[in-house]
């Protein structure tokens, strides 16, 4: 599975800009490409004024990820904030190349900004098929909650889209190696960069991680497209080799 990772600065709530923004780097990419992952909030950066920038899932930004899936033949995958049922979500969705879309709702909600406030939690984990891959999605702050994401699915990748700081960026590393280390899995981290309107700095960092913990790509830094190519024959024969998702809890 070829996976194309979009590292940008994201405009403050401004959704309009946005999605201009990456709808220019999405049609940019001229490779034959599987799956683009976006930021967490990458329409609006990471707010805790969702009445701002919220959508529908029949809003502008779902329609245009579906016309650029739909174009591109291929998946694309990342957060933004999602009105629903009178709640707001932090909804990671998946646009299929046919205009289905499944999503998954942060779990773990960020309660040092307080998004645990203005935010409905998501109860449930969500595996994604696509391509002969089982794909899980995760947010942000769910990194830090690594019996979450167990592997009890025997999925093949794990996917973190995030706006995670500079002052942490450390943390961020770590915990995407371990992850991949403990569910012997692919793991792709994509972050954002610039300054938010909070005066927190971002640093990027997105990075792919192979199911040992070695990287496929290192840490970027700076804005930009950046690909991974993964391949699950060599995941299975370790699998098959060490076999210590067997012994998980």
């Amino acid at each position: 599975m070829k996976i194309a990772l979009i590292q940008a600065n994201l405009i403050w709530e401004n959704p309009a800009e946005n999605r201009k923004i990456f709808e220019q780097k999405i049609n940019s990419i001229s490779e034959n490409i599987d799956l683009i992952v976006l930021p967490e909030m990458f329409n609006s950066g990471f707010t805790m004024n969702p009445e701002i920038v919220s959508e529908t899932m029949n809003g502008e930004t779902i329609q245009l990820l579906k016309k650029l899936a739909n174009t591109k033949n291929c998946a694309i995958t990342g957060s933004l904030v999602i009105l629903e049922n009178s709640n707001f979500y932090n909804r990671m969705v998946f646009v299929f190349p046919d205009a289905n879309v499944e999503y998954y709702d942060k779990k773990h909600l960020f309660t040092l900004a307080g998004e645990d406030k203005v935010y409905t939690s998501g109860n449930e984990k969500t595996i994604v098929e696509f391509r002969d891959f089982k794909i899980c999605l995760q947010v942000c702050y769910d990194l830090r909650f690594p019996t979450f994401a167990r592997n009890k699915e025997d999925y093949d990748l794990l996917i973190y889209v995030a706006n995670w700081p500079k002052t942490r960026v450390n943390a961020w590393d770590i915990l995407l190696k371990a992850r991949s280390v403990e569910n012997m899995c692919f793991t792709i981290g994509v972050n954002r960069v610039g300054t938010d309107n909070n005066n927190l700095e971002y640093v990027g960092h997105s990075q792919a991680i192979d199911f040992l913990g070695n990287s496929i790509i290192e840490p970027q830094k700076t804005e930009g497209i950046f690909i991974a190519n993964l391949d699950k024959t060599e995941m299975i024969l370790t699998r098959n080799k060490l076999t210590f998702l067997n012994d998980r809890d």
